[in-house]
């Protein structure tokens, strides 16, 4: 048994009061996180809540650990008002029991989206995020104020003012220009707020059997404008490098192949079932772009040596292949032009 697994059943055994808690299965590393540590497993001896499969999502020493209390307030409420997210079982900010934040959430059934269904993926992803803008907003911020949670900190405001703080600690001086742009620019909303993902894209969909079985990965989730969410996606599918994801390299060839063709599917079935204000998009891109070039410069700023698990992201990358390395740097300077040709078309 390793360190680990040791620490989490003894941790578990404490928690649940269940002294006789034992692994019905292993911990076993899953992918898919960029900067958390995921496992999946099983508990014998446990209460029926804890009893089906689980996923234990590990946050990196970069990452606030009170996070993992926004997420539980997130996907439970998302559970509440009838959409497929993860319910989470138990979560701790304390670090000192597996050496990181932490989550143990419902295991939901299936793969990637990418791996069973990958033609019709636009299709599927605009209509489960058409799903999730026609939620009732103000009842999901109510809900989070209830666990005691500022509401106004999942709103795109709020956003920009962590955005900004972040600049500011670790001062990044070349990005708060952009920044106080953003700020000044950011479009009054007209129509209704929606609960946006904030990272809504084809990983993070889970299907079995040809059926979605649920969205993961909240941590960016807020109540915006729907266009924020849309514009958020489409710089994933524009400009995420397709050999950062694991897929069989006849999926990556066709994937890089029919890009084009995915976002316009996509953006054309979502406005099918939502109106959106095209208008709003070049803003929204522009805001995206920023947040990932504040992740950039702080990964980068980080000790040399420190994990930076994300490899869009990492100043010294050596964990994918030197053709992956080199569309990760090639990613990185595209959105810096990406986000300054948003900011000049607003």
């Amino acid at each position: 048994m390793t360190e680990l697994e040791a620490r989490l059943r003894d941790h578990l055994r404490q928690a649940l009061v269940e002294p006789g808690l034992e692994f019905a299965e292993r911990p076993t590393p899953i992918t898919g996180g960029f900067d958390t540590r995921i496992f999946a497993f099983r508990l014998a001896g446990v209460p029926p809540a804890f009893a089906g499969p689980l996923i234990l999502r590990l946050l990196d020493g970069h990452s606030d650990p009170s996070r993992v209390l926004r997420e539980r307030a997130i996907q439970n409420t998302l559970v509440e008002l009838g959409y497929p997210a993860p319910r989470v079982l138990l979560a701790s900010a304390e670090t000192t029991p597996l050496g990181g934040a932490f989550l143990i959430m419902e295991r939901l059934a299936g793969k990637p989206l990418p791996e069973v269904h990958f033609l019709g993926m636009g299709r599927v992803v605009a209509e489960l995020q058409a799903r999730l803008h026609g939620l009732d907003a103000e009842s999901f911020l109510e809900n989070l104020a209830r666990d005691g949670l500022v509401p106004r900190s999942f709103t795109f405001e709020g956003h920009l003012e962590q955005l900004a703080d972040r600049v500011a600690r670790r001062s990044l001086a070349g990005l708060a220009r952009g920044i106080d742009w953003l700020v000044k620019q950011c479009p009054r909303l007209d129509g209704r707020r929606v609960v946006c993902h904030g990272d809504f894209h084809p990983f993070n969909i889970l299907m079995a059997a040809g059926t979605v079985t649920g969205v993961i990965d909240w941590p960016n989730a807020m109540v915006a404008d729907p266009a924020f969410d849309v514009a958020t996606t489409l710089v994933i599918l524009k400009l995420v490098p397709v050999d950062l994801f694991d897929l069989r390299a006849s999926l990556r060839w066709l994937a890089t192949a029919a890009r084009p063709l995915l976002v316009a599917r996509y953006l054309r079935r979502y406005r099918r079932r939502r109106e959106l204000d095209l208008g709003r998009l070049s803003y929204y891109e522009a805001a995206a772009c920023m947040k990932a070039l504040v992740r950039a410069g702080e990964l980068r700023l980080s000790p040399r040596g420190a994990s930076a698990p994300n490899p869009l992201f990492a100043s010294d990358y050596r964990t994918v292949s030197s053709t992956a390395s080199r569309e990760s740097r090639e990613s990185r300077r595209y959105c810096r032009l990406h986000a300054r040709r948003c900011l000049t078309s607003v």
